[in-house]
């Protein structure tokens, strides 16, 4: 068994834990990143290929949060000849009076003028003149924001991973998952089936399996976990384009009545239409009990939408994914940033990200997750996602 010493050890090498090794390496911080199956993979909230990046959300911080993301894109865009990032714009619409885990069209309108952020607010008629949608109730409200893209998801983890191969600070080790971590005084020691690492510092970032990590320090994530369902719709007017979307509807039984969806792009089955259900029918309760096929209630729920109010596409998907993500039990599903709770031992030396939909977010949270593994502290605001005692408990 080969043991040895870093600065930092991230144990998760999915998006975030790859832009997190990625800034660790420009500060010349000697990084291993540890993933427990292959990097690049499609087993955890990394799996597909597109994301969305929009500014609206119902809070100016989430708002700010988008805003201060962009630069970080725009660099990391620098560092490879593939796009990133598509910018089709963002569209929001539906039931005006509607909360949903996305957030509420009016709040959003709210706080992207307290940021100054441009929009244009639209009725149910130009929605559908515009964008392609019909059969819309007339009270159906909305607004677009030109800033809005699909994010080329796994080019951007394959950029993350090539930087992290290019720095010579970084190690990356695939298949090593972790077994124990023992504290030896100010220092952690990591045993994986391939070795042993010490370390002074840990980043945990292993997405939905969060919990398999932070049980080995005697902590656990208050969480649920969504396997979600995509499905691809082929076009039947190959001209049609749609912009990135959600809609925001009230749930109806079992249907959670909530749809999000993207435009064709060149690296996602390029003349399909992606669309997805915003809700699950049944969270998981622990990430082990994942699947690669969709709930096919969730599917035939999206296909009755797109058969009802979308226009120049096949009725029923052709092709589908999963993917697995774990949600906290707040009501708004906050992402999650804090160090480990203050009864683990050297507990400032522990930063974990977890929960939370943040592809969106992904080379800003490598610099803010680097930040904190490195000085303790980051100049960005975190504090409303610093929400450690809500989740946290103490394992018995």
């Amino acid at each position: 068994m080969k043991t040895e010493n870093y600065d930092v050890i991230v144990i998760g090498g999915g998006a975030i834990g790859l832009a997190t090794a990625y800034h660790l390496g420009k500060r010349k911080a000697k990084t291993l990143v540890l993933e427990q199956f292959t990097f690049v993979n499609q087993l955890g909230s990394s799996a597909g290929v597109s994301r969305q990046f929009r500014i609206p959300y119902p809070d100016e911080y989430m708002v700010q949060m988008a805003l201060d993301a962009e630069p970080y894109w725009a660099e990391l865009q620098k560092q490879t000849d593939v796009q990133l990032l598509d910018k089709v714009g963002t569209l929001w619409f539906g039931d005006p009076n509607v909360h949903s885990t996305e957030g509420n069209i009016a709040e959003a309108e709210e706080a992207l003028k307290a940021l100054k952020v441009p929009y244009t607010t639209l009725t149910a008629k130009e929605i559908e003149e515009k964008y392609h949608f019909k059969d819309l109730p007339e009270t159906y409200t909305g607004l677009f924001q030109p800033d809005g893209a699909s994010i080329n998801f796994k080019a951007t983890i394959e950029t993350l991973l090539d930087l992290c191969k290019k720095e010579e600070t970084v190690t990356l080790e695939e298949n090593s998952p972790v077994l124990k971590i023992n504290q030896i005084g100010d220092l952690f020691e990591i045993e994986t089936p391939n070795g042993i690492y010490i370390s002074k510092k840990l980043a945990i970032i292993p997405g939905p399996y969060i919990n398999s990590v932070i049980n080995l320090l005697n902590f656990k994530i208050q969480a649920t976990y969504w396997n979600m369902s995509s499905a691809y719709f082929k076009k039947t007017d190959p001209t049609i384009q749609y912009p990135t979307w959600f809609v925001f509807q009230n749930a109806v039984g079992k249907n959670g009545n909530q749809f999000y969806g993207f435009p064709s792009v060149d690296w996602d089955h390029p003349e399909y239409i992606r669309v997805a259900p915003d809700f699950v029918i049944t969270p998981l309760d622990d990430p082990s009990e994942r699947t690669l096929i969709p709930n096919e209630l969730e599917l035939s729920y999206t296909s009755q939408w797109v058969e009802e109010h979308m226009t120049g596409l096949a009725l029923e998907p052709e092709y589908t994914s999963t993917c697995l993500i774990a949600l906290s039990t707040i009501a708004n599903k906050e992402l999650l940033i804090d160090f480990a709770p203050s009864y683990v031992p050297n507990h400032k030396n522990i930063v974990v990200y977890a929960t939370g939909w943040a592809a969106k977010f992904t080379p800003f949270l490598g610099k803010i997750m680097s930040d904190l593994a490195l000085d303790g502290h980051t100049d960005f605001d975190i504090s409303p996602f610093q929400l450690g005692q809500n989740y946290f408990r103490k394992l018995i």
